[in-house]
């Protein structure tokens, strides 16, 4: 949700663009947590026999049985579980008191089996099939068998592991309680990760899957020989010479990207929101206006739950933030934008209630069905629905001159050309482009710097008489042509500051 402030808005459009791979926050053992838990090590025997690697906290001031609070990782569970990483994400649940688990999935860090992106439910008439639903199943069912537990159980994870938690909720273990799916990695074509729309990250597709990978292929480091990592990308004249140069034809997700590159069965098996069929366990979906990875994602997957949830046990919430960034900050910014108050302490109170509500039973003021935050007025909305029902459609129309109007063109036909070199494809920030070097805060970034290139086109408003504020899908229709073989279109919606420059 945005406002837009007595300033204008412009569309821009363009072709292509280079990306750089995310990378997870620095987490910081903390060795005050050992005080608190005593950590087990333990190998999860799955229903194939696959051996799970799972790290179980266990406060060591535990009175009574208390709830379990899982997260299913491809990370390491060292990574952002056991002793590290959850002394300010998990602050406030820690407080409340939970047995909490980490898990390693199959095919990474120190689990057993094979690793497959983005596991597509399993078939139920093939015996003997799994999928990352039967393998939180099992992970479930052998907890309760083997800790002071009260029969209750809480997932949560984040992008990957937010993942996972959809997936468990294809067949959800009868003890799985509560779940909060967060910046969900739910349809990687369509909107999350390896493709926009079908249009495909590049760098994404190399850096972020050599990472998965790389080591189940027997495949090297990714020597990224260059500083500017654009530069690097264009020394390959054509993705089959990038493949070659960096083992990523042995990778089964790059093989993939080439076999499968329109939205067929193999990309819609996969996807979360065409799989979520029934809402039956209460459910917190999280994301960022300016996630940078998976801003399609929570956006796709509530709307699939909330079909069936006749309970009202669905929720969403979606903050002003980067990907994960409500995890382990105060949130109070990003970039050179102030939110005027520490929204991911905001959110992490929220989550906390939420998980106390359905695992311990406590009494809290109840959810709205939606919390969003306002970047127009730095404020915390809820609705009943989202998106609002009182929302009104609006369009904008392209014009002549680079004209951008609410008011449709009294003329009856017209057109903008551009060219565009492959050979010079547009950055989506400034150069150089370092790996994982202000990936977090490019979405906020000014745009400037791209107008006025032969390739992009630019229209754009006159000052606003009112404000506005926008709420639910922004949907671009276009009407284009190439002389090209083919061509991927970029449109983005953009604030434009007023003329004073003063950042608000």
């Amino acid at each position: 949700m945005a406002a837009f402030r007595l300033a204008r808005l412009a569309l821009m459009l363009f072709v292509g663009g280079v990306l750089t791979a995310p990378t997870l926050s620095a987490q910081q053992p903390d060795a005050a947590l050992d005080k608190l838990f005593t950590r087990r090590e333990v190998m999860i025997p799955m229903r194939d026999g696959v051996k799970l690697f799972t790290v179980i906290l266990t406060p060591r001031a535990m009175s009574e049985p208390l709830p379990v609070l899982m997260s299913r990782t491809p990370y390491g569970t060292n990574g952002w579980g056991g002793t590290s990483g959850i002394a300010v994400g998990f602050r406030e649940l820690i407080a409340d008191g939970y047995l909490f688990v980490f898990q390693d999935i199959r095919g990474q860090h120190q689990s057993e089996g094979v690793f497959i992106m983005n596991r597509p439910p399993r078939d139920k008439s093939k015996a003997g099939s799994v999928d990352e639903a039967t393998d939180t199943w099992d992970t479930i069912d052998w907890i309760l068998k083997n800790n002071p537990t009260n029969g209750r159980v809480g997932m949560l994870g984040i992008s990957y592991p937010g993942f996972l938690v959809n997936a468990a909720q294809v067949e959800p273990h009868p003890a799985l309680k509560a779940m909060s799916p967060q910046a969900s990695m739910v349809d990687t074509w369509m909107g999350d990760d390896f493709f926009h729309q079908g249009a495909f990250r590049q760098s994404y597709g190399t850096e972020w899957v050599h990472g998965r990978e790389s080591k189940q292929a027997g495949t090297g480091p990714l020597n990224i020989t260059r500083w500017d990592t654009y530069d690097w990308y264009r020394s390959f004249p054509t993705l089959a010479a990038l493949a070659q140069a960096t083992g990523a034809t042995k990778w089964p997700t790059w093989q993939r990207f080439v076999a499968h590159p329109s939205y067929d069965s193999v990309w819609q098996q996969r996807a979360v929101q065409r799989y979520l069929t029934h809402t039956n366990i209460p459910t917190l979906t999280v994301g960022g206006w300016w996630d940078q990875e998976d801003g399609f994602g929570p956006q796709a997957s509530y709307p699939a739950l909330e079909r069936t949830d006749t309970a009202g046990i669905n929720k969403l919430v979606i903050g002003p933030w980067f990907h994960g960034q409500w995890f382990d900050e105060t949130a109070d910014s990003l970039g050179a934008i102030r939110f005027g108050r520490n929204t991911g302490d905001d959110f992490r109170a929220l989550q906390a209630r939420f998980f106390g509500q359905y695992l311990k039973d406590r009494a809290t003021t109840p959810i709205a069905e939606a919390t969003m935050f306002d970047a127009g007025t730095n404020t915390w909305r809820e609705f009943g629905a989202w998106p609002p029902k009182n929302a009104e459609r609006t369009k904008l129309y392209f014009g002549a001159n680079g004209a951008l109007s609410f008011t449709a063109p009294r003329a009856a036909a017209g057109q903008d050309t551009y060219v565009s070199d492959p050979a010079n494809p547009i950055p989506y920030r400034p150069r150089p482009i370092p790996s994982y070097v202000e990936w977090n805060e490019w979405l906020t970034r000014d745009q400037r710097f791209v107008d006025g290139r032969p390739d992009v086109l630019t229209w754009q408003t006159a000052p606003l008489a009112a404000d506005i504020t926008i709420a639910g899908d922004v949907i671009a229709k276009l009407f284009a042509s190439t002389t090209g073989s083919d061509a991927d279109w970029v449109v983005k919606l953009i604030d434009v500051y007023p003329d004073s420059g003063v950042a608000r």
